[in-house]
Parts: structure tokens; sequence; C-alpha cells
């Protein structure tokens, strides 16, 4: 069988953890374009996985920079034991938590927090009325999501959001499957106790308004296309299997 009848046999993932490969290799033997590329194809990735755990896009830029930098000069350390890109979000992983001990506060979300910004953009198609519509409920959404502790939150932040499967997640976090699946669960529990405790209201009147705005928002959520937060909203709605969550 020839490289070529060989190449074409491969999944797309794979052809391109061996483009990775030989990029990695490249970069390891001192070719600059090499690495250039890889920052290329990964950038964006761990750019969204410092906004999602910062909620701050200057924070993000800093964190993204300084893992390319920390990769770049410990390459010769990568062993190849694992896929490039986890060894690469266990670097930003770091540098993020690191970030938020050094601040020692948790996110304030803000009107303008580029995460909420980013998905009303998306998500409200330029029709001010729909980004108001949309706007409480994601506020409320990534208050919850902010307020699960670091690892649950960087759990939810890799599979959720970045996709990862759980081996993926569990490489990169150096646990196990069944850990990450727990999180995961741990996760979704949390958040719907945080929601509920944001939507209780004390009176009847304000109970059926809540009730009602409930239902707007489950119905924003069904016709939205899938964003950063509308990820988030699959969290409170319990899974049919935890594998599939």
């Amino acid at each position: 069988m020839s490289s070529t009848e060989s190449s074409e046999m491969l999944t797309d993932a794979e052809l391109r953890g061996l483009e990775a490969s030989a990029l990695v290799d490249a970069a390891k033997g001192g070719d600059q374009a090499a690495f250039d590329a890889l920052v290329r194809r990964y950038r964006p990735r761990i750019f969204a996985l410092a906004l999602h755990l910062t909620g701050s896009r200057t924070e993000a830029d800093d964190i993204t920079q300084d893992a390319f930098l920390r990769a770049y000069r410990n390459i010769d350390r990568f062993e190849g034991r694992s896929e490039f890109f986890t060894w690469l979000y266990r670097i930003a992983l770091n540098r993020a938590l690191n970030a938020r001990r050094d601040q020692r506060r948790r996110i304030t979300l803000s009107l303008d927090d580029p995460r909420l910004t980013f998905a009303l953009a998306v998500d409200g198609g330029g029709d001010p009325r729909r980004e108001l519509e949309l706007r409480e409920t994601y506020t409320i959404l990534l208050r919850s999501f902010d307020a699960l502790s670091p690892i649950l939150r960087t759990t939810v932040a890799l599979t959720l959001l970045q996709g990862l499967s759980y081996k993926e997640a569990a490489v990169v976090l150096e646990s196990t499957e069944g850990t990450i699946a727990w999180r995961v669960h741990e996760a979704r529990r949390k958040m719907r106790e945080t929601m509920a405790k944001m939507l209780k209201d004390p009176t009847p009147v304000e109970r059926a308004e809540a009730a009602r705005r409930t239902e707007e928002r489950r119905a924003a959520m069904a016709e939205a296309p899938r964003s950063l937060e509308h990820a988030l909203a699959a969290l409170v709605a319990p899974p049919r299997r935890l594998a599939d969550a």
C-alpha cells in the first residue's frame, strides 16, 4: 500500500495529529517556522480557554502569549507521551490558575465582559431587542459558571466549551475519565442550585413572573446557535446519559 493510499484511510483527526507531530519534531530541531505554525494552529483555542477562565481579554492575551513562550522554551522537554495540544493546555491552565490565585478574587461579571459581549453579538444577530432578551439568560449562566470551584470550572471549560473528550481532559488534568465525568455531573448540580437561588422570588406574583421569564429563556436558548454561553446552558439540562454530557 502506498503512502498516499494509507493517508486516505486516516481520519481527519489522525491526519491533523500527524501534521502536528511533524511540526513539533521540526520545532524541536530549531525550525522557527514550524513553531509559528503551531502557534497559528492552537492560539485560538488557548485564548478561548483563558478567556473562559478569567473573563478578561487582557488576561487571556497575556496567558496565551506566556503559554506559547513557555512551550517554546521547554519544547525539548516534550517527550510525545501525549498529544502536543494537551501538553500546551496544561501549561496554559497552570498559568491561568496561578493568575487567579495572584488576583485573590472571584470573577465579577460586568456588562462589558467579553464572553457576554461575544455571545450576544453571535446569538443576537444584530437585533438589539434579541440581545436584550438574551442578556439576562446569559448573565445568569455565566454567573453560575464563575461560581464553580476552579477545578470544576476548568473541567467544564475543557469538556463542554472546548470539546475535549473525557479521556483528553483527563490527560490534561492528570486525572481519570471517571473523575472527569463526576466533575461534570457535579458542575451541573451546582449550577442548577446557583441558578435556582438567583431566580428565587418571595411573592406569588414575582414567582409567576420568574416562571414566565424562565420559559422565555428556554425558548430563547432553543432557538439560539451554539455559542460559549449556549454550551453552558447544556450544563443545567440533565443529560440522557452521563457519558453523553
